[in-house]
């Protein structure tokens, strides 16, 4: 016979799994009603003050901040716009050369206008 009474059975440790599942499962539950009461409180506390917001609006005649958020907002949000087709993707990318070229093409006229009209000054025809 074994000295230890719990050791033959072996209940004892599927009772003592179960007894730490409850307690786990309402130490769980208090956590998340606490959590809920702590929510609902700053939920009142926030309508209070939201409250006391208007309250000082509407004595100064100040618009509400989302007000005048939502008049600026009024422009397409870019993250929200219209995808593009590969050929207007292609279109912009040709526009984008061409502008790229129109400038190096000016830059060097202008460049070479401006040697023209140095060397022209440094010769002058006797």
């Amino acid at each position: 016979m074994p000295t230890n009474p719990g050791a033959v059975g072996g209940d004892d440790d599927g009772d003592d799994k179960e007894k730490e599942e409850e307690a786990e499962r309402e130490r769980q539950e208090a956590i998340r009603e606490a959590e809920e009461r702590r929510k609902e409180k700053h939920r009142k506390m926030e309508e209070e003050r939201e409250k006391m917001r208007q309250e000082i609006r509407d004595k100064y005649n100040i618009k509400k901040k989302e007000e005048i958020q939502e008049i600026q907002q009024e422009e397409p949000n870019p993250l929200m716009r219209k995808k593009k087709t590969p050929e207007e993707l292609e279109r912009e990318a040709n526009a984008e050369e061409e502008d790229e070229f129109t400038k190096l093409k000016n830059t060097i006229e202008t460049q070479v206008s401006e040697l023209k009209s140095t060397i022209e000054s440094k010769c002058v025809l006797q």
